[in-house]
């Protein structure tokens, strides 16, 4: 079988550190094209892998024939409108989290991938972890009973990025909700089996992020253009009756960094960080711990899973249409934030 000829959109630390390497390692993939909009980035980075397309249009790069894969890792403004352009192409795409901006960003995307047949993944690592994987197992197995209530934090004390565009609300979207928190909520609905949310009470907040007198543990950043929240909660519930909670902060006074999904069933319960279930047997509580579970690279196995979907034509793992859940769940939760009220989500398009 010819080897897959893969087109890299963006190649900043997420793409460099994360992606890169492993396509390079494998066998049946060519690293064919690099895309940057910073030609010394797209150059130092094509040079260090032997590639002699560059580009700094991605539309340029998508008149390629030869490109069968293309892999996003832009900055989240550039997800949608790069990944339907691939997709048109008829590449395969797979786009870095969150999906989109806005639910309406990812419905652009799932329309796109139905259109053209092609496969479209989103970037959710955090699934790939083996005790995630266990934990799915043993829902899927009925061992949490009735899912009734859940919780996804993804909190830092201290934390605001000081690179990137993270802080940046037209590029990103939003702040810790978009970028981590959606890491958690994604893990967390996943667990669930994605139920179908109904509406979302949100508030967001920001009190450390634009201020120049805060201590960071991630250095200085632009206070100055700090444009996202830097804590986010909501609260949601779905149609079959059960309820979420999320949080997401960069900074906030807290003991620790947390980051968690929690599910709460009629047979049994369990944590994600550590791994770890909650069950009662014969009038006694106990504590379930998975071990001797492997050492694997998240990203090595969202990749490979990817590709392999494609080259055996199986489903993706991290289907976009699951992510357009997560999305209208976090529009919803930031229009609440804004209106001070509970918002309705809509199956067929943003909120209500």
């Amino acid at each position: 079988m010819p080897k897959l000829k893969l087109g890299f959109i963006g190649t900043g630390s997420i793409c460099q550190e994360c992606h890169l390497p492993h396509y390079a390692a494998m066998p049946d993939v060519e690293i064919y094209a690099i895309c940057d909009i910073k030609p010394d980035v797209a150059k130092a980075v094509a040079e260090q892998y032997g590639v002699k397309r560059v580009f700094t249009d991605y539309n340029e790069m998508l008149r390629l024939d030869e490109v069968d894969v293309v892999d996003v890792c832009t900055p989240n403004d550039v997800h949608s409108p790069a990944g339907v352009a691939a997709l048109d192409a008829g590449k395969h795409v797979l786009v870095e989290k969150p999906v989109a901006r806005t639910a309406a960003e990812a419905q652009a995307l799932v329309d796109a991938a139905r259109t053209s047949g092609k496969k479209l993944q989103v970037a959710h690592c955090i699934r790939f972890q083996p005790g995630n994987q266990a934990l799915k197992s043993f829902v899927e197995a009925g061992e949490m009973g009735d899912i009734y209530y859940a919780r996804a934090q993804a909190i830092r004390r201290r934390g605001i990025p000081a690179w990137g565009v993270f802080i940046d609300k037209e590029k990103q979207g939003g702040g810790p909700l978009v970028d981590i928190g959606v890491h958690a909520l994604d893990t967390t609905l996943w667990l669930m089996g994605f139920p179908e949310p109904v509406s979302a009470t949100g508030v967001t907040y920001r009190k450390f992020g634009d201020r120049p007198d805060v201590f960071n543990a991630w250095g200085p950043w632009d206070y100055k253009n700090y444009t996202v929240e830097d804590f986010a909660a909501g609260f949601v519930r779905f149609r079959n009756g059960a309820s979420l909670m999320v949080e997401a902060s960069f900074a906030a006074n807290i003991g620790q960094n947390i980051f968690n999904a929690t599910i709460v069933g009629t047979e049994g319960g369990c944590e994600m960080s550590p791994p770890r279930m909650y069950k009662e047997r014969n009038g006694t509580l106990l504590d379930v711990t998975p071990v001797s579970l492997p050492k694997v690279d998240i990203y090595e196995r969202e990749i490979t899973a990817f590709l392999d979907a494609i080259v055996n034509d199986k489903p993706v793992p991290v289907p976009a249409d699951e992510c357009l859940i997560t999305a209208r769940i976090m529009d919803a939760i930031y229009e609440s934030a804004q209106s001070g009220r509970e918002v309705r989500i809509s199956q067929t398009g943003g909120t209500v």
